[in-house]
């Protein structure tokens, strides 16, 4: 198994929908650990760590279940940083 760290930027009508809280809960259904955080721009970052399967299966459950408000996806794979204990919304 492929230990990685995935760190994707939503954009669209991400803030003030549920997005953090709705990943929270997806997170719960995978073996990942990291963050979720809105930013100043208007855009949610998701950092996530674990397998690579398993981080591709939980961001695609939080694509279908916030996809009516995301435009757009961008997405930097790096080194995990092991430093994540369960999934937490960042402030």
């Amino acid at each position: 198994m492929s230990q990685q760290q995935r760190i994707v930027y939503f954009s669209g009508n991400v803030q003030g929908v549920g997005f953090r809280f709705t990943t929270v809960r997806v997170a719960e259904r995978y073996d990942v650990g990291g963050t979720v955080r809105n930013l100043p721009d208007g855009r949610v970052e998701i950092v996530a760590e674990g397998d690579s399967e398993e981080i591709d299966a939980f961001l695609s459950d939080v694509a279908s279940r916030m996809g009516q408000y995301i435009r757009g996806r961008d997405e930097q794979t790096a080194e995990p940083a092991g430093k994540y204990n369960g999934f937490t919304v960042a402030f």
